[in-house]
């Protein structure tokens, strides 16, 4: 399992967004799985909505892969699936290769920010994932977005979930305290990047907040 050190960001402000993930991710990483389920709604469904073959022999880049959660799901279910994950924190990524234990030489974890030029891979993703990432990307989320369309064939395939907005000014507060902004940014760029296959937005507790689902394909 390749473990790749991150290098400095594309300027200042991305630079100072990573240190602050850094930070966040230090002191969350090991209680994330087991705190994140009661909110972080539609991650195996988007997966579902990928449509991938499972006996299909793909490559699948999650960014922002975290803990791995999504990644132990993917190995499990597509035996014939190569994988990369790449994240910005290394404490996240340490829980990724704990959590990867049971598929050795399945998946590359690399940890640098996801953007344009980067870092160059050495297998380009048939797939991308992004779940609850982009919306912590501020800045970087239209740059991960670039980066996507850059790495991806003609037919390759994104698949986003993420929170969307919330009606309360409150609320939209508090996520921003936890990097997470809720403005209902993503979904546009993503139309506007990607021919879209599958979309739909949905309300989380009654209506609190409204999450997304996106899958789109390079043209």
């Amino acid at each position: 399992m390749e473990h790749t050190p991150i290098t400095a960001g594309t300027g200042a402000a991305t630079e100072q967004q990573n240190q602050n993930m850094h930070g966040y991710y230090r002191l969350h990483a090991k209680i994330y799985d087991a705190t994140r389920w009661t909110f972080l709604f539609g991650r195996k469904e988007i997966i579902t909505r990928m449509g991938i073959d499972p006996q299909a022999k793909l490559t699948l880049l999650e960014v922002g892969c975290g803990t791995g959660y999504n990644l132990k799901r993917l190995a499990g279910a597509f035996p014939n699936l190569s994988l990369i994950g790449v994240d910005v924190s290394a404490d996240m990524l340490q829980q990724a290769e704990k959590n990867m234990a049971a598929f050795p030489n399945k998946v590359q974890l690399i940890e640098k920010p996801y953007a344009p030029h980067s870092f160059n891979l050495e297998q380009k993703p048939d797939v991308i994932l992004i779940s609850y990432a982009l919306t912590m990307f501020n800045p970087g989320w239209e740059d991960a977005i670039a980066k996507a369309a850059e790495d991806l064939p003609v037919g390759g395939k994104i698949a986003v979930v993420d929170f969307h907005y919330s009606r309360s000014k409150f609320f939209r507060w508090w996520m921003g305290k936890n990097h997470v902004r809720m403005e209902a940014h993503l979904m546009p760029v993503l139309e506007n990047t990607f021919k879209p296959v599958y979309k739909s937005i949905r309300k989380a507790y009654g209506g609190v907040w409204e999450y997304c689902l996106f899958v789109g394909e390079k043209v």
